[in-house]
């Protein structure tokens, strides 16, 4: 299901109604899905647009992914391979992706045929009529489980705690963009990547297309529960500084409360005297209040973590070898 947006005033030079587009598509392991998805994105593009190419990132695929793809760009014009060197991450195969993409529009989709083709021409609309950015949303989860429901939940609401840029709940990396917007991701110089950030930091006008996610033919997600923690904690000390602030507010608070019982003590023990006291209160505040420490400390090393990664400027990702045509840069 799509959803429907009112049209859009343009203010600007028209854009045009065939454009040239780029389509990026990170891939790891995803050998069967790709032999279904080229041809069929391929043709979509023909239709669509002046001229095309679709960029497919190899992730490291151990599977017969590279073979495919050497045999597949020979024969069909348009089609690039950019393999990289090793598993870097999906944030790294989309910026690779996007750095070698020359298209007016760059679309960016999965190779595992679960966003739906037929919304990109929904989204090229959207664009002509004047909006940067286009980003699939999921109509609902209830696909997903309860544990990553609720995670995702308080995921979003802790990036949206105080923060100048909003991060949409629920927008992946399907998504259509103008060469503008692209331009401008690429110049963000940060090595640990968030994506959906960096996608709301640049800004520009964008509009969401709500759709409901098809069933994986072939595979399974390369994402377990470790990963999705991983990611969370990259995307929260990427753009929010919340945590941090947080346990200010809770050392502020323990130490008025710490204050206040201080007080009560000694004022108990002017008027009562002094009574021995049990090691039990003793030991079970040495355990709360070492825990709290730990955690802050941890918090804290999360993002010194992140600045370890940033000043060692290492690039983002390697590139093994790229074969195939790619879009002529546009000398317009």
């Amino acid at each position: 299901m799509i959803s429907s947006v009112p049209p859009t005033i343009r203010h600007g030079p028209p854009r045009s109604e065939r454009p040239r587009i780029s389509c990026v598509v990170p891939a790891l392991n995803e050998h069967d899905s790709l032999l279904l998805l080229l041809p069929e994105l391929a043709e979509l593009l023909d239709q669509i647009s002046s001229a095309w190419e679709i960029i497919v990132v190899d992730d490291g695929s151990t599977d017969r992914t590279p073979q495919l793809m050497t045999t597949y760009v020979t024969s069909n014009p348009g089609v690039y391979y950019l393999q990289l060197s090793r598993n870097f991450g999906k944030e790294a195969a989309l910026s690779a992706g996007l750095e070698v993409s020359s298209g007016d529009v760059v679309i960016c989709i999965d190779a595992d045929l679960q966003h739906p083709l037929a919304l990109i021409p929904d989204m090229l609309v959207r664009w002509q009529a004047g909006v940067d950015t286009v980003y699939a949303v999921k109509r609902n989860r209830d696909d997903e489980s309860w544990l990553k429901r609720v995670g995702a939940s308080m995921f979003y609401g802790i990036l949206g705690q105080g923060q100048r840029v909003r991060i949409p709940p629920d927008a992946g990396d399907f998504r259509l963009m103008d060469k503008q917007v692209v331009d401008a991701l690429i110049r963000l110089p940060e090595r640990t990547r968030f994506m959906k950030g960096l996608y709301a930091w640049v800004g520009f006008k964008a509009e969401p297309m709500l759709y409901v996610p098809a069933e994986r033919l072939h595979g399974h997600s390369h994402f377990n529960l470790l990963q999705l923690i991983r990611f969370a904690v990259d995307g929260i000390t990427a753009f929010s500084t919340w945590p941090l602030r947080t346990f200010n507010l809770v050392g502020s608070l323990i130490a008025m409360l710490s204050f206040c019982y201080g007080s009560y003590l000694v004022i108990d023990y002017l008027i009562n005297g002094h009574d021995i006291s049990g090691w039990t209160t003793i030991v079970t505040g040495m355990f709360f209040f070492s825990g709290i420490n730990l955690m802050a400390l941890g918090t804290m090393g999360a993002y010194i973590a992140r600045i370890f990664d940033e000043v060692k400027q290492r690039p983002l990702y390697v590139v093994k070898r790229n074969i195939g045509q790619k879009l002529p840069e546009n000398e317009s």
